[in-house]
């Protein structure tokens, strides 16, 4: 009799917790659209062009992102290591931009274009190698082991990847050249006010949206996509269809690599800094929206990452009841940690039993 009791109990609670979670999300979407909604008609102009550069940076975090859903995807394991070699990426960019082709402010059209092809291939080379390295030494040995050895692993080889940063290239922030022009490409509205969209933020999206093309079609149509994506349900039966797993997952993070490159290379040149511990936080970032659009999908990574930007420029650039930039970061991981309460599979994520 207590133990029927006490059943219903329980049902009646998990019932209440249903019924609570979709409405406590539901009231704080709701309040987050009415306060967008009064700072676009209180400043029309300024609202679209704050949405512009959260988008731009939303595309940036969407790279790194996937590198940690990839790599969760087909080993549940969540790479902290990852941001690091996002760092990395840019400081090969820097090397590039400033010893190699000793840029300066708004250099010829050749030089740029061929600072950001040559940039470009050696991060992603780089970085690829430098993630296939790290599964080969640091991760591959613990694959039957706790999954808490393979998470401590992660965080070691970050602490190790960014003191590598420290050693090349110093404590100081490494300020790189204004490479593109200050001209507008287009502008909406009248100006002073006017919305203007400049070739720095045209960059971003012109070396992400190839990427992330290039990565879908990749995963979805190629030969060694679908070795991923049956490594990825199951690795013991992938084998014994004649997948190498071994190779497969190493493909897996070199393209996870390649992404973290290409991130270093954009931040690089769209923020011209870039220093040893850039990774760390700009990585927790992509983390964030990674498991907000539902790690181990790469649709959502994308979204979450937009999300995730959009969040960060509304907050740094509206005026009317925004916190401010101090409040960034609370903001974001405020954001992980509801996410990982109400809906620890995300927003496009598939919920799954543990274990399975």
């Amino acid at each position: 009799m207590v133990s029927e009791t006490y059943a219903h109990v329980l049902t009646a609670r998990r019932r209440i917790s249903e019924l609570f979670t979709p409405v406590v999300g539901l009231s704080l979407v709701g309040l987050v659209l009415v306060w967008l909604a009064v700072n676009l008609v209180q400043d029309p102009d300024g609202f679209f062009r704050v949405m512009s550069i959260g988008i731009t940076n939303g595309a940036l975090y969407a790279l790194v992102a996937l590198g940690y859903t990839l790599v969760y995807g087909i080993l549940e394991l969540i790479n902290f290591a990852h941001g690091d070699v996002f760092m990395l990426g840019g400081m090969f960019a820097a090397t590039v931009i400033l010893d190699m082709f000793a840029l300066s402010e708004d250099p010829s059209t050749g030089s740029l274009i061929a600072a950001i092809l040559v940039a470009l291939a050696v991060a992603m080379l780089a970085c690829g190698l430098i993630n296939v390295t790290v599964e080969a030494i640091a991760y591959r040995p613990l694959r039957r082991a706790p999954r808490l050895a393979a998470l401590i692993t992660a965080i070691g080889m970050s602490f190790i990847l960014q003191d590598v940063g420290l050693i090349w290239k110093g404590s100081e922030t490494v300020a790189l050249p204004k490479a593109f022009p200050d001209g507008k490409i287009f502008t909406i509205g009248t100006c002073p006010d006017c919305v203007t969209y400049t070739w720095d933020r045209l960059f971003v999206l012109v070396i992400t949206v190839p990427v992330l093309l290039a990565l879908v079609w990749l995963v979805r149509y190629t030969r060694q996509g679908k070795a991923m994506r049956a490594t990825a349900q199951d690795r013991e039966a992938a084998a014994m269809m004649g997948i190498n797993v071994n190779r497969t997952i190493s493909f897996t993070f070199l393209i996870a690599g390649g992404l973290a490159g290409a991130a270093g290379v954009v931040f690089a040149f769209y923020f011209t800094t870039v220093r040893f511990d850039t990774g760390f936080t700009l990585g927790l970032i992509a983390f964030t929206a990674a498991v907000l659009g539902g790690i181990g999908n790469l649709p959502g990574a994308v979204l979450g990452a937009v999300i995730i930007g959009l969040i960060q420029a509304f907050n740094e650039g509206l005026s009317w009841m925004a916190p401010g930039p101090s409040w960034t970061q609370s903001i974001v991981f405020g954001i992980l940690i509801l996410i990982l309460v109400f809906r620890p599979q995300g927003i496009l994520g598939e919920q799954t039993p543990e274990g399975a």
